[in-house]
């Protein structure tokens, strides 16, 4: 009896923490209109919030600096990309220019259902702003302490719905975990032992409710839609007003230039620095002058837009940036260690290989013999690929690292490094790319060759020497 009295209570009180709404309050309809809370969209918003956060912190003056010393001047980047360095910071600003543009269209979606009418114009004046520099509703923050103070919220926001989505899962595991353990002790005669683990399971449900409580109070949860979306809205502004200030674009703003840091600019001082959206590869790309003119007139995303779409002349145009990319590294490990690669490993390498480099491949290594038992040239090849791979091996790892970090921003909105689309394999020449690989190719070829001459040789030695011994403990008249 005491066990039925205990399941009768448990199942009342699961039923009634599962009920949404009590029917009185179905009935009752406030006195005044209250402005609709974010609710659900709360792990969307914040997914849109990490993603601002993420631009921001990427237009930091170090990383910034960053760009300017280090990614431009990549040697991989100055031999198959491009040695203009106004083009290359072109390519850095456009593709910050994309990632925002991408970002501004889901804060155009959440701004479409705002009750403010400035809001849901959001889109129109966003785009005014990037092709103007016109800001009518001040939206974009001014000075560092606003910008601060919002920053802090944003990241306040995130971490605790984050906090909160986690909070949710653990929430609903229990209460599954909860309705098996109570649907097995209604079907068979459970002990005291049983009935105390369902009592603390119930407990266990009801903290684990209160923590949930407390996290969607603190959270994106129960903030006001239209003033999480005026947050978004201003941050996108703010973003996008920075990206203009570190990349010299539109110095028609001075009060943005006065509130935000210009210590980082990138633009060399002698050029032109609108000459950044619509500078092109002019050394590989003639056809590109010719559209000059035309981006000059159109707007600002859909110029970097354009600026992004590769030649096509490289790797990107023709679909094989991650595919070379995965082909450098596999040489760099059988470069490495050339004496582990077995034949099989040799024929998959030349399986990969397009019909392009098969070509180029049989011209390099016709005469060239079969025998590879000079160690003067084995290490001088050697050293060959090493310094090829110096400045080869980081584009196709950067490459690898771009892509893996899109395809994880599909699912988390948030990236993990700073790779840019320029210090990959996505523009680079693709003969000059080819040539390289091919290099790598016939230097691998040698030395792999070399290793089982030399590994054969040492064995038929060590096999004669075990012979000859074998041979000296025998008889006289044996031998």
């Amino acid at each position: 009896m005491a066990l039925e009295t205990l399941l009768v209570k448990v199942k009342t009180a699961i039923s009634n923490s599962f009920d949404s709404v009590p029917p009185k309050l179905l009935k009752k309809k406030p006195s005044f209109k209250s402005k609709p809370n974010v609710g659900v969209l709360a792990f969307e918003i914040a997914g849109v919030m990490s993603k601002l956060l993420h631009l921001w912190h990427s237009l930091s003056d170090a990383t910034i600096v960053r760009i300017r010393n280090d990614a431009v001047n990549l040697e991989g980047v100055r031999k198959i990309i491009s040695n203009d360095e106004s083009f290359l910071l072109g390519l850095a600003c456009a593709e910050f220019a994309e990632s925002l543009r991408v970002v501004a269209n889901s804060v155009t979606r959440l701004s479409a259902r705002c009750e403010d009418h400035n809001l849901r114009s959001f889109q129109q004046a966003f785009l005014e702003f990037a092709d103007s520099g016109c800001d009518p509703k001040g939206w974009a923050l001014q000075g560092p302490k606003e910008t601060e103070s919002k920053l802090k919220k944003m990241e306040r926001y995130v971490t605790l719905t984050a906090a909160l989505y986690r909070e949710m899962e653990e929430l609903t595991v229990l209460e599954s975990g909860f309705r098996k353990a109570l649907n097995h002790a209604d079907a068979n005669n459970v002990g005291s032992k049983d009935q105390q683990k369902l009592y603390e399971l119930q407990q266990k449900i009801f903290w684990q409710k209160q923590e949930v409580k407390d996290l969607k109070e603190r959270s994106l949860w129960s903030r006001s839609f239209d003033n999480v979306v005026v947050l978004l809205v201003r941050f996108s502004f703010t973003v996008l007003a920075r990206i203009k200030v570190v990349f010299g674009i539109g110095h028609r703003m001075p009060c943005l230039s006065r509130t935000l840091s210009t210590s980082a600019t990138v633009y060399p001082s002698d050029q032109n620095p609108n000459d950044f959206v619509v500078s092109g590869l002019l050394e590989e790309n003639s056809k590109f002058d010719e559209e000059v003119n035309e981006d000059m007139e159109s707007g600002f995303f859909e110029a970097n837009s354009k600026l992004l779409k590769p030649p096509e002349s490289t790797l990107g145009a023709s679909g094989l940036a991650l595919h070379y990319a995965n082909l450098i590294i596999v040489m760099e490990k059988m470069i490495k260690s050339p004496h582990l690669v077995g034949v099989d490993a040799r024929d998959d390498l030349y399986g990969m290989l397009p019909r392009s480099i098969r070509w180029g491949l049989r011209g390099r290594l016709r005469g060239v013999g079969f025998c590879a038992s000079d160690p003067v040239l084995a290490g001088e090849w050697r050293d060959a690929l090493g310094r090829i791979l110096g400045w080869l091996s980081p584009l196709a790892h950067n490459m690898i690292k771009w892509q893996n970090e899109r395809s994880f921003e599909q699912h988390n909105l948030v990236a993990k490094t700073n790779v840019l689309l320029l210090q990959t394999l996505f523009f680079a020449n693709k003969d000059k790319t080819e040539a390289a690989i091919t290099e790598l190719l016939v230097g691998l070829n040698y030395i792999w060759r070399f290793e089982r001459e030399m590994t054969a040789k040492a064995l038929f030695e060590c096999a004669n020497s075990n012979g000859l011994l074998f041979n000296l403990n025998k008889p006289a008249n044996e031998i």
